[in-house]
């Protein structure tokens, strides 16, 4: 039976876009790719440290990334008004 897919959709910075296809290049991948393992990765190493929760991941980094996301999209819906 075929897997499942999802879409995900996003608005980046040009700079943040070209980032993220750019490495996606440099390293023979493609950027869909490049989620599905950083998403692999947290739930392994969350997995590995015993701090799976149930309503997300309990990682340092990510707990760090997910900050960073929530300054950027503050800063973007203030640009919107």
């Amino acid at each position: 039976m075929a897997e499942t897919r999802k879409a995900i959709h996003a608005f980046l910075t040009p700079a943040s876009h070209e980032a993220w296809h750019e490495f996606a290049a440099e390293n023979g991948v493609s950027v869909s790719g490049l989620i599905e393992a950083l998403a692999a990765d947290w739930a392994e190493r969350a997995q590995a440290a015993g701090r799976v929760e149930d309503d997300g991941f309990a990682l340092d980094e990510v707990e760090a990334l997910a900050r960073q996301a929530r300054r950027i999209d503050a800063q973007r819906r203030r640009r919107s008004r």
